[in-house]
């Protein structure tokens, strides 16, 4: 059986965002606006820390998970696909991870 990945995730959340109606959380939080998804993200980054600095591997990994649905929601707030995550990813990935972080530009 295939295993559900983060591309599996995304094409849900696509189609909960194309159906209308009550019943979809996914449609609530978009039609809240990005602003509103960006807060859902950040509240779910402050779980997952704290689920990491009390070493609770089952709650650090529900805390992940929601973490990652709210990321891609937010995505999808503002029409950036996961595609273009990974090509970023992608990019980084031909050099270290400091040599990346050092070719950032500053403000």
């Amino acid at each position: 059986m295939p295993r559900f990945t983060v591309h599996d995730l995304a094409a849900t959340i696509d189609a909960r965002a194309a159906a209308g109606g009550e019943a979809s959380y996914t449609r609530k939080l978009l039609d809240k606006g990005a602003e509103h998804c960006a807060k859902k993200l950040g509240e779910e980054a402050v779980e997952t820390v704290i689920a990491a600095i009390e070493n609770d591997r089952d709650h650090l990994i529900a805390e992940s998970a929601d973490l990652v649905f709210h990321l891609l929601v937010l995505l999808k707030s503002r029409g950036v696909k996961l595609e273009d995550v990974e090509a970023a990813l992608e990019k980084r990935t031909a050099q270290s991870g400091l040599e990346e972080k050092a070719s950032r530009k500053r403000d």
